[in-house]
């Protein structure tokens, strides 16, 4: 039989009439909705002993919910040294320019070298102090692992808590630096679709008319230039939303794919040099989780974005400017 340990939350007013499975992706921000949306079909969220069997139910300010969580059967991720750059850090958070090529958290295939064996080994003590999300203590929002930039970790487990708020709230502004393979027609605008699974390649996102999931990007092109007689376009690009693949799949959708996307642009956006998806998380703006002052980071581009915006002209790189 399955071991499991039970976490217990106390319902803050302010969360009265959430539902229940919404309440608990914030409580719990490491597990997907779908996985605590089983765990409230089978049983295993309780309020005063009762189980809660439906995930729309409305908690109530002041409920204590108890939620059986089963043991993960792989061991604990490792402690390993630490060795990427600090944006900004205090006592309760810290903000990393996550690299290229790092995976934010252990899974399968990824169990070590990831964002969260790093953290362990500077932070020791998050595994005790954030135990209920032991694989992924201090995460808040992801990056993909060839995205690099700005990165918000928790260090506390009312910051990792007020941070998943704020994600989950659209608290937060993010916005990104892509190169592309060509230059959207018109020099800004704002995409708003469903994006779900790809209905023939699964491991794929695409833009779909129902089953998905709302998303909306914003962009402005930047700079325009030419790379091997290819034109590229450098944007800004702002969501407001924060699905899988969310602009790669928007900007593929308008026929300038990422440079280097070979998921979503294919063999064309192959560039001599360039080894992954060319975005980059530009610019973070985050409530601080005990202040709730705004606070903004930015990343400067690594080094094979600057290699490309060189090739195409761009000598010096405007910070971005906040979108409407």
């Amino acid at each position: 039989m399955m071991n499991r340990k039970t976490l217990t939350f106390q319902i803050e007013a302010g969360d009265a009439g959430t539902r229940l499975d919404r309440c608990l992706s914030r409580l719990i921000p490491g597990e997907s909705r779908s996985f605590l949306q089983r765990l409230i079909r089978d049983g295993l969220v309780k309020a005063d002993g009762v189980a809660l069997e439906v995930p729309r139910y409305p908690v109530r300010g002041g409920m204590s919910i108890a939620v059986e969580l089963p043991e993960e059967e792989s061991p604990e991720p490792a402690a390993e040294p630490f060795e990427f750059p600090i944006l900004y850090e205090d006592d309760v958070m810290l903000v990393i320019d996550k690299p290229a090529g790092v995976v934010v958290h252990p899974a399968a295939g990824n169990p070590t070298g990831t964002v969260v064996n790093a953290l362990l080994g500077r932070y020791p003590q998050l595994a005790e102090q954030l135990a209920c999300t032991t694989s992924r203590p201090g995460i808040v929002h992801r990056l993909d692992k060839d995205t690099s930039g700005c990165l918000a970790v928790a260090k506390t487990a009312n910051a990792q808590f007020k941070l998943s708020t704020a994600f989950a709230g659209r608290e937060t502004r993010k916005t990104y630096l892509a190169i592309t393979r060509g230059v959207p027609m018109r020099r800004s605008g704002e995409l708003s679709t469903l994006i779900g699974r790809h209905p023939v390649s699964r491991q794929k996102m695409a833009v779909v008319e129902r089953n998905g999931k709302l998303a909306i990007t914003r962009y402005r092109v930047e700079y325009t230039g030419m790379l091997d007689g290819v034109e590229i376009g450098v944007l800004a690009v702002r969501i407001l939303t924060g699905r899988t693949h969310q602009i790669r799949v928007h900007l593929a959708s308008l026929g300038v794919p990422v440079l280097g996307d070979a998921v979503y642009g294919g063999a064309r956006t192959a560039v001599a040099g360039v080894e992954r998806q060319l975005l980059h998380a530009w610019k973070l703006c985050v409530p601080h989780p005990a202040t709730g002052t705004p606070m903004e980071f930015t990343a400067p581009p690594p080094e094979d974005i600057r290699r490309i915006l060189e090739r195409i002209g761009v000598k010096t790189l405007r910070e971005p400017a906040d979108f409407p």
